[in-house]
């Protein structure tokens, strides 16, 4: 097992450099699917940085609990000063998610934002097996994501800027995977169904609804 990469000291500075380097494209993806999260009772955040999305998922859905999980304690402060009053509905835990294992909860939403590609396919697909255990039946798993669209975009634009970014949490944080994981692949062999997608920037950024596949055991 790899060790975590180290995002302690990008948790202040991580909304203004996301803002210089892709505006508000990052925030709309995250919040493609918030309206249709008012019956969710039970979350799990992994990864969800300096927790925005969170703030807003927990404004708009006053009965929701959120278990988040991060191996940044930078970052999970950041989350529980942003989640503000209502962060009293929200655990933290300080853990690599890859080895992390919720023991009791079943979850109604998996939310993972831009941290898969922190990942390998195998790392996901682990991931994925085991919180398969620990969702409910009618659960959704939302996945906000860099993609490497097709054509000329996809080559000229995508994939060197995709690589910078790679190159730069490198060297910011450790990361030491280099590409983006297959993580439709990971998902699928977990037993997972893609629901709905919905791509912007021309393909670069996707968010995605998977659900366990109720014909699997």
């Amino acid at each position: 097992m790899k060790r975590a990469p180290n995002f302690d000291r990008l948790a202040r500075p991580y909304r203004w450099m996301e803002g210089l380097t892709f505006g508000t494209a990052l925030r709309r993806c995250r919040c493609t699917y918030l309206d249709q999260l008012q019956s969710v009772r039970n979350a799990l955040l992994l990864g969800d940085g300096d927790g925005r999305f969170l703030a807003r998922l927990l404004q708009q859905n006053p009965a929701v609990s959120v278990d988040a999980v991060d191996a940044s304690r930078a970052m999970l402060q950041a989350l529980v000063e942003n989640a503000g009053p209502h962060s009293v509905r929200v655990r933290t835990h300080y853990a690599d998610a890859r080895q992390w294992d919720p023991r009791t909860a079943q979850y109604d939403l998996v939310v993972t934002h831009f941290f898969l590609d922190c990942l390998t396919t195998e790392e996901i697909a682990d991931l994925a097996a085991r919180l398969r255990a620990r969702l409910h039946p009618a659960a959704r798993w939302i996945v906000s994501d860099f993609a490497i669209p097709d054509g000329w975009l996809g080559r000229l634009i995508a994939q060197p800027l995709v690589a910078g970014l790679y190159f730069c949490f490198n060297v910011l944080t450790g990361l030491r995977v280099g590409r983006l994981p297959n993580h439709h692949q990971a998902l699928a062999t977990a037993n997972f169904v893609l629901q709905h997608e919905s791509r912007s920037l021309g393909g670069l950024l996707v968010s995605e609804i998977w659900i366990p596949n109720p014909a699997a055991p």
